[in-house]
């Protein structure tokens, strides 16, 4: 059925869901010509058992500026990964002070085609497979946050082919009877653009984006036709790129991935400390305030006039998660909590004499981003498994809070493993890794659906997130295209430490 009319008359106002009602406001005020807008709707909604959690997308015809350099262009804006209805059929309402739901909806800004004279149907598919992620992993977005796709966005042969997110230029914050709703607007990026955004920061990209007019423009406006990066478009910002990464370092402060690891310092058939991915047939499980304090750890990314610290696990909770106040930008960019970690009183933190680490291609990709980008810059990385409840965070010497040291470098708590490296074993795993990225041996990666990503990911039921807040894991929805002779061991006896990166399939096994 249609979504009630944004325009129907004040006697029926109050028969709209208020969530909805308050969002066609800020439609309004933004197309007041444009009262009944065209719509994708989910035929079967979610709260019903149907496949799409977002109830509703609208389409506007966007004019523009040309006199900005801002082409004529479709807007495209969800309605259902914020609270539209206040009854607790799909979000738990807690209050009006908070986010509403997950405290965001998605747009999208396609530029119109000369002669188009409806809007393409496909972004909001893309929005669709977005909010699937969010709401089976629980996992948020911010402004600076990137998407890997590796597929062209409308499925042509268009090098358009992943995301980053950013504030939408024109919507407002909007308040809702069920708490505050902001607009992150999603941006077609190429390969190049998207590794720019990796090694250095996402903000720093969509700054660039916004001087290019036709790479997105003021309000990086997505062309699938753009045939160019903007360092092919422009090579000098490709200096500003290589400087801002040796100044700042980078701000990808984790991500999910394909990973495992195993304590080499204890016999493996010593079920009660060895820390594989899975025990007999049972995955290994994360506690609720480790859970929390990882998404912590992620969502609060760089650290800014701060010294680096992991966030302390929240003691106030309630259903198994830790309440913390809604992610803002600011607790994206900077940490500053000075609070050390409150271990979990039930699980020993463990210090280990030897460890293996286990990657896959794409994981493994990431690991001089990891040493180069986060910890040579003082800072910490962590990737999340997506396969088995399992973490692993690298931590610089400048990091605080964490319960690896420099005396017991190598520490578990649970199946959440710490590393603490010396910038000078930094250098030389940097040294021994090059081959990860190097010309000949680079990584190719070929389109994968995010969708495969959200049907590995453990996570509760969308019935059980009743009443958690969300956290925030960075996304990573890689796969290897060439062949790349695997397995890969990399090993500093001297260290005890062993780096494996292993085919696909063996994160897929439930045993390995």
């Amino acid at each position: 059925p249609p979504a009630p009319g944004p325009t129907a008359p004040p006697a029926f106002a109050s028969l709209f869901p208020p969530g909805l009602h308050a969002i066609y406001g800020e439609c309004r005020r933004l197309y007041p010509d444009q009262p009944n807008p065209l719509q994708v709707t989910a035929i079967v909604k979610y709260w019903l058992g149907g496949p799409d959690p977002l109830d509703y997308v609208s389409m506007y015809r966007n004019v523009g500026s040309p006199s900005a350099n801002i082409p004529e262009h479709w807007h495209y804006i969800s309605f259902g990964l914020s609270d539209l209805y206040g009854d607790n059929r799909v979000h738990e309402f807690t209050g009006t002070d908070g986010p509403s739901g997950f405290g965001f909806e998605l747009t999208f800004r396609l530029k119109r085609e000369t002669g188009e004279s409806a809007p393409p149907t496909w972004p909001a598919e893309l929005m669709q497979g977005l909010a699937r992620y969010v709401f089976q992993s629980e996992n948020t977005f911010c402004s600076g946050d990137h998407v890997s796709w590796h597929s062209p966005l409308d499925n042509s042969e268009s090098r358009i082919q992943h995301m980053l997110l950013t504030e939408d230029p024109q919507m407002q914050p909007v308040q809702t009877p069920f708490g505050v709703v902001t607009f992150l607007q999603i941006v077609g990026v190429c390969t190049e653009e998207l590794h720019s955004a990796q090694q250095w920061n996402g903000q720093g990209i969509l700054e660039l984006l916004r001087t290019v007019p036709i790479a997105g423009g003021p309000w990086l406006i997505t062309d699938m036709r753009r045939g160019e990066t903007i360092f092919e478009i422009d090579p000098h910002l490709q200096e500003r790129v290589d400087k801002g990464i040796e100044t700042d370092g980078s701000n990808l402060s984790g991500v999910s991935a394909k990973c495992a690891w195993d304590d080499l310092s204890r016999p493996p058939e010593d079920d009660e400390d060895s820390r594989s991915i899975c025990i007999g047939t049972q995955p290994r499980r994360l506690s609720g305030k480790d859970t929390e304090q990882i998404r912590e750890t992620l969502r609060r990314g760089l650290e800014i006039n701060s010294k680096p610290v992991l966030p302390p696990i929240n003691p106030q909770r309630q259903n198994g998660l830790a309440h913390d106040r809604a992610p803002s930008r600011k607790d994206s960019l900077e940490s500053d909590s000075s609070t050390a970690i409150i271990p979990h009183e039930l699980i020993r933190t463990r210090q280990l004499e030897s460890v293996h680490l286990k990657f896959n291609q794409e994981s493994g990709a990431l690991i001089p981003l990891c040493l180069r980008g986060r910890l040579l810059h003082g800072r910490h990385f962590t990737y999340k498994s997506i396969t088995g409840d399992m973490a692993i965070t690298f931590v610089s010497t400048g990091v605080e809070g964490a319960f690896a040291t420099e005396e017991h470098p190598y520490a578990a708590h649970g199946p959440w493993l710490q590393i603490l490296l010396t910038e000078e074993f930094v250098e030389k795993m940097l040294e021994d890794l090059e081959d990860l990225t190097s010309p000949e041996e680079r990584l190719s990666l070929h389109p994968a659906s995010l969708a495969t990503l959200v049907l590995a990911e453990t996570v509760p039921q969308q019935r059980e997130r009743r009443g958690r807040q969300p956290g925030r894991v960075r996304l990573v929805c890689l796969q290897p295209q060439t062949e790349f002779k695997l397995p890969k061991e990399y090993s500093w006896p001297e260290k005890k430490l062993k780096v494996s990166i292993l085919p696909d399939v063996v994160f897929d096994s439930p045993l390995h």
